[in-house]
């Protein structure tokens, strides 16, 4: 019977190889080609379709690396072909190639109408189901020469590197009759050969179907396929029509195309890929009434509306039709681990808003299939969204635990819960392959409590989406013994059915931490860098400029907020931000950037130069953007400065041995002659923070080459090779004066060079260290170690609106698996009485780790993650100068945690003039921290105040305005009231608005002025 077996399936796969989707295609005759290689950048339509195209052929080669070659395709429908059904077929020498990672093409009709993409798994074009004959055919190929980004090292991830060569060779441009027949017969033959292949051997179902195939292959004429191709398919129908059981998995299907924002091709190349893949599905949606597509990302679908308005066209006719499904209800699929908190929130106010005003339609699914793990944040952010459900895939790559559940509840910080599901497919681009459909059946892991799951089909990633093959085997699938029922429907369906079938479903608490791509919160340091000061900037520019609007008339800048946030959401697409993006997605990343900066300021400057007062008075206000109160400048406000602040000043001696110490009555802080620190003193609290034989700000440089994933993965061993950099080149006091001293040291390694400049302040309870790196590494990770005298089981690291602890021990797989972390302003670890946090400016990558000390106490090492230098996907990754600011923090408790993360990102600033600008809100409570002020969307002239309880715990506060003020009302993320079953309502007083907060609650206030 194996014998048997064997040879019935190694006949298939030859016969369906050589003879029978050959004979798809049977007859063709040779298109026309005339060729224009475009000169630079994509240009219009209208200029390629009247470019001065020459002569070309199949066989021709066209397309420099990240070039465009337009190709006009013409002819004339053979007499003989009347009455048959008539494609063009087009291969721009795509190989072998996965779609969307190489050639790509966009065919056009004469007046500019995109038709359909072209891609290696899709490239025909219909001409007609029943020819007349004799008919001329005209079409036109934007042909696109992407790259097949691979390697370890490529040049070819940027055309300032990229070679000149041509890529590709023209195969085929050809009119051909498409048997129909033949290809249904295809589509039996594969769904019915997969699944029989998956099927145990000793199932009778399996040789039912074997039996079958090979009735069909006897009756099959190799010579004359398309003559007997019915016949063979009358032996596959008893197979095919056997139902599937009353208790199979049931499969919720929906057409997807997964297009990364930006990864191996840069953000123009997208704005081509959604068109081609837009026009695409619709077209499919023609001949397919029952097919359903679900798309996410509204910038994707905000590009094709400016760039291919006919294709944005066709979307909106399929969206209003029911087939074509905006998800996701955010700007782009971000990453979730290192966008801020507002940015995060932006990130729903932007996308669901585009699919308000465009569609009318209220997104209820959150789709972010593969962004690199989710933040415990998420679930609250999810909720005031107005969205009910989640999704993604990404978890099933964790390296070490397999995730428990694929439909369970998720339980945010604040405890705010959100039914999830994970499709079992383990892909969002299935294609209904024999190997899909039995691993989602045995890997559903809700077995016995649930019987639903969502399958993503289509290609994606470089996008191209649902196939009519694709369709036809979910076609097949309905009702298949063997298999799980296939039923194509939207996502809200199928959650809703799941969420229904599923009531007690299982909860899990806290982050959903991705065991892989931990080198995502480290690489690419400078679009970090981006992300985190455009964050701050808007941060600013909002608060300042809501102010003087408030203030002085100030013409608040909505348009130009608008289009800065939607840059910068766009920009923490999940391979710009992470780092994992070719060289030319972070270059231009760096320029848009480098822009927003400008623009920014230049909103800043003007907002805070009508706040000032008189700029000719002699005088300088100071600004404090940040939420605490700092140097006598209020949170969120200004004042006269007033000179030299009183109080005790900065000394400074000369270490015997080399070196110096620094204090200022809050800190004591020793240098030793190595430029290390050996040494930092709480004086209030008389303890010791830097363990014996420890040094604090200690440069460590790793080996750093992960097995897979150069960009994305850190490997647990790369902590096994280890390099100090204790060598010092210069050590020198640099300035010593009652406000501040500082220190210099410079080190050599490598090639590369770091000057560290160690700062002790008046009155400040921290020691920063702004470091500058001249990086010339490959394939190594620079951490600096702050080694800290605690005992602590675990660590509070911030994220969005909150902090989530860690585990510094590796008690389980679970926690082990955690040995790089991510945390943006601060990371906290302490015992119950006393802490110490480390704060940044720009970095998110972090690892804790403790041990135990020969004289039995325990010493916990906080390490930020500076830079790294992997050599896929952009072999250039971080080479060159960087400034990266952190700040060691003794004492502190997660208050101070809080305030001094804030400080470190928002640092003061002043302009000329003579005026106190009092605050526009201010708070009571120290917990309770504003997270944004500005002026509503809707230009009402209303005042929105977001904030957030920071330390984990209620709190109750009195949140005062500076404008006489006529109501307050709690609102959602798109700033609508929120209703009674979302919690109670603030109580406005004359004292100000009163407000009772849970532990990490986030509440957005509309506060509507008062006339006079």
């Amino acid at each position: 019977m194996h014998d048997d077996r064997r040879l019935v399936e190694d006949r298939l796969e030859r016969v369906l190889r050589e003879r029978i989707r050959p004979a798809v295609h049977p007859v063709s005759v040779p298109l026309d080609v005339h060729l224009w290689h475009a000169p630079g950048e994509p240009v219009p339509v209208a200029e390629g379709l009247a470019a001065p195209y020459e002569p070309g052929q199949a066989g021709d080669v066209w397309g420099r690396p990240w070039g465009t070659t337009w190709l006009r395709l013409a002819g004339t429908v053979p007499a003989e072909w009347a009455g048959r059904h008539v494609e063009a077929v087009v291969d721009l020498g795509f190989g072998q190639t996965h779609p969307g990672f190489s050639a790509e093409g966009l065919v056009y009709r004469p007046d500019g109408t995109a038709i359909r993409g072209l891609h290696p798994r899709s490239h025909t074009v219909r001409i007609a189901a029943a020819a007349e004959g004799g008919e001329p055919v005209l079409f036109y190929v934007e042909a696109a020469a992407n790259p097949l980004i691979a390697g370890p090292t490529t040049d070819l991830g940027d055309t300032r590197t990229a070679p000149p060569e041509p890529l590709y060779r023209l195969a085929r441009a050809d009119l051909a009759i498409f048997d129909e027949v033949v290809w249904e017969l295809v589509q039996d033959l594969d769904v019915l050969g997969q699944l029989m292949q998956e099927l145990p051997v000793d199932t009778p179902r399996r040789w039912e179907i074997l039996r079958a195939i090979a009735s069909a292959l006897d009756v099959l004429d190799p010579a004359d396929v398309s003559g007997t191709a019915a016949e063979a398919r009358a032996c596959l129908a008893p197979a095919l029509a056997a139902p599937a059981h009353a208790s199979a998995h049931r499969v919720s299907a929906v057409g997807h195309a997964h297009i990364d924002s930006a990864w191996l091709w840069p953000l123009r190349e997208t704005v081509r890929k959604v068109a081609r893949t837009c026009s695409n599905v619709t077209a499919l949606m023609d001949d397919h009434p029952e097919f359903v597509f679900a798309m996410s990302q509204a910038q994707q679908l905000a590009w094709i509306k400016e760039h291919r308005p006919e294709v944005f066209a066709r979307v909106r006719e399929k969206v209003a039709a029911g087939q074509f499904v905006p998800v996701g209800g955010m700007w782009v699929e971000s990453d979730t681990n290192m966008p801020g908190g507002e940015a995060l929130a932006r990130q729903f106010t932007h996308g669901k808003r585009f699919f308000l005003e465009e569609f009318g339609i209220e997104t209820r699914e959150v789709w972010l299939p593969d962004s690199f793990g989710y933040t415990a944040a998420l679930p609250q952010l999810v909720k005031l969204s107005g969205s009910t459900w989640f999704l993604t895939q990404k978890i099933s790559w964790n390296q070490t635990n397999p995730f428990p559940h694929h439909s369970f509840w998720w339980e945010g910080l604040d405890g705010s819960r959100v039914f999830t599901h994970f499709p079992p497919v383990d892909t969002y681009n299935s294609d209904f392959s024999g190997r899909e459909m039995a691993h989602l059946v045995r890997n559903f892991r809700d077995k016995g409590q649930a019987s639903h799951s969502l399958v993503p089909f289509g290609f994606g990633d470089g996008g191209g989406g649902p196939t009519r093959e694709m369709l036809a085997r979910a076609a097949r699938l309905r009702d298949l013994e063997g298999a799980p029922r296939v039923a194509i429907e939207p996502p809200a369906e199928f959650f809703a059915k799941a969420a229904a079938e599923y009531p007690g479903a299982p909860v899990w608490v806290g982050e959903l931490y991705l065991e892989l791509h931990r080198g995502t919160y480290t690489s690419q340091a400078r679009t970090k860098q981006g992300n985190r000061r455009s964050e701050a900037l808007l941060r600013e520019a909002e608060l300042w400029a809501a102010t003087a609007a408030v203030r002085t008339g100030f013409p608040y800048p909505y348009e130009e907020l608008d289009r800065i946030w939607k840059t910068v959401l766009l920009h923490q697409f999940h391979d710009i931000l992470p780092g994992s993006s070719i060289a030319w997605v972070h270059r231009e990343a760096r320029d848009t950037y480098a822009r927003v900066a400008r623009e920014l300021e230049d909103v800043i400057g003007a907002a805070l130069a009508a706040l000032a007062g008189d700029a000719h008075s002699g005088g300088t206000v100071v600004f404090n953007a940040a939420p605490h109160e700092r140097s006598g400048v209020p949170a969120l406000g200004g004042s006269v400065a007033a000179g030299e602040p009183a109080g005790p000043v900065v000394s400074v001696t000369e270490d015997p041995d080399g070196g110096y110490v620094l204090d200022n009555g809050l800190l004591r802080v020793r240098v030793d002659r190595r430029g290390l620190v050996t040494s930092v003193y709480d004086l209030d609290a008389e303890r010791e923070a830097v363990p014996p034989g420890s040094a604090a700000n200690l440069l460590q440089l790793h080996r750093d080459l992960p097995n897979h994933w150069d960009a994305w993965d850190v490997d647990s061993f790369y902590r096994n090779s280890v390099t100090d950099l204790t060598g010092v080149d210069e050590l020198l006091l640099t300035l010593k004066d009652p406000a501040v001293a500082q220190v210099r040291v410079v080190r050599s390694f490598g090639s590369s060079r770091v000057e560290q400049t160690l700062s002790l302040g008046a009155g400040a309870k921290r020691l920063d260290v702004d470091t500058a790196v001249d990086w010339h590494e490959r394939e190594k990770m620079l951490k600096a170690a702050f080694p800290v005298d605690v005992h602590a089981d675990r660590s509070a690291a911030e994220t969005q609106f909150g902090h989530v602890f860690r585990p510094t021990h590796t008690n389980t797989s679970w926690d082990a698996a955690k040995f790089e972390i991510c945390a943006h302003r601060f990371l906290h670890v302490g015992e119950p009485d006393w802490g110490a946090a480390v704060v940044n400016d720009s970095t998110y990558g972090h690892d804790v780790t403790r041990t135990v000390r020969p004289d039995g106490g325990t010493t916990t090492t906080v390490r930020l993650s500076l830079l790294r230098a992997p050599r896929f996907p952009d072999p250039e990754t971080d080479q060159g100068e960087h400034r990266l600011r952190y700040a060691f923090v003794p004492g502190a408790d997660l208050a101070d945690a809080v305030r001094e993360g804030y400080r470190i990102n928002l640092p003061e600033r002043s302009a000329p003039g003579d005026a106190a600008v009092a605050p526009l809100v201010t708070v009571d409570t120290a917990s309770v921290v504003v997270e944004s002020v500005k002026l509503a969307d809707d230009r009402s002239g209303d005042v929105v105040v977001r904030v957030y309880e920071a330390l984990g715990r209620r709190a109750r506060a009195v949140l005062r305005t500076g404008f006489p003020l006529a109501s307050a009302v709690t609102v959602d993320l798109l700033e609508r009231p929120l209703t009674d079953d979302d919690g109670p309502a603030p109580e406005a007083t004359e004292d100000g608005v009163r407000l009772a907060l849970r532990p990490f609650q986030i509440l957005t206030l509309r506060l509507s002025r008062a006339a006079g």
